[in-house]
């Protein structure tokens, strides 16, 4: 009898990229407080999470003021400490998009036997660099296209147009958050859809979300509309 048969398959990292726009704009009514909060919840979350057949990889590239690696990919369990998000300067999107770029296309950092990648852009506001090429590159790359998408716009301000057309989710492009509450919401709501893709019998399907938005009174609303 062969021993080998009996030897443990590795799980395999399910990558998840969090691009955070944490720029001057995210530091009024709350936001920059909840991003915060819903990404310690979250690595929190992905930590526990049993690793049989998928293990939860996680980085955040932030963007405000400059773009940098907020948190390089690590499984989550293995996460000890993420400083905390300051909100200051512009909104330099395109950048931002080359450091995810350089971060999917490492084979080093996700090899090639892992599971669809997961990207989550979260902004409340326009590019304030000159993005476009940056942006289309990371769209238009190999990895990316397999990737599944999503997009949240947080407040009344975002670039909707922008946001949607980096979603594909073809039944949800895009995912609004009124206010600080809902960015909350909608990071819980990612948190529990990729944990329980993780557990699923096929991790590297099209992970799906599902995201309600409740309806609140107008003197409820954090962020003006």
């Amino acid at each position: 009898m062969e021993l080998n048969k009996f030897v443990a398959t590795k799980a395999r990292p399910l990558p998840v990229i969090i691009m955070a726009d944490t720029s001057g704009s995210m530091g009024i009514e709350g936001k920059i407080e909840a991003l915060n909060s819903a990404l310690k919840d979250m690595i929190t979350s992905f930590s526990t999470e049993g690793r049989m057949r998928a293990e939860i990889h996680l980085t955040v590239v932030t963007f405000g003021g400059s773009a940098k690696t907020h948190l390089k990919m690590i499984p989550a369990h293995q996460i000890e400490h993420v400083d905390t998000f300051v909100a200051d300067g512009g909104t330099p999107l395109g950048k931002a998009c080359d450091l995810v770029r350089g971060i999917i296309e490492d084979k080093e950092l996700i090899p090639s036997r892992a599971y669809r990648p997961v990207i989550i852009l979260a902004s409340d506001g326009y590019p304030t660099d000159t993005y476009q090429a940056s942006f289309t590159k990371l769209l238009e790359s190999d990895r990316a296209k397999k990737a599944t998408r999503f997009a949240l716009s947080i407040g009344a301000d975002a670039d909707n147009e922008l946001l949607k057309s980096f979603g594909n989710d073809l039944e949800a492009p895009l995912f609004y958050a009124k206010n600080a509450s809902e960015i909350s919401r909608f990071f819980r709501a990612v948190t529990m859809s990729v944990s329980n893709h993780s557990r699923s019998q096929k991790p590297n399907d099209v992970m799906t979300l599902d995201y309600v938005v409740e309806e609140l009174a107008d003197d409820d609303l954090d962020i003006p509309l």
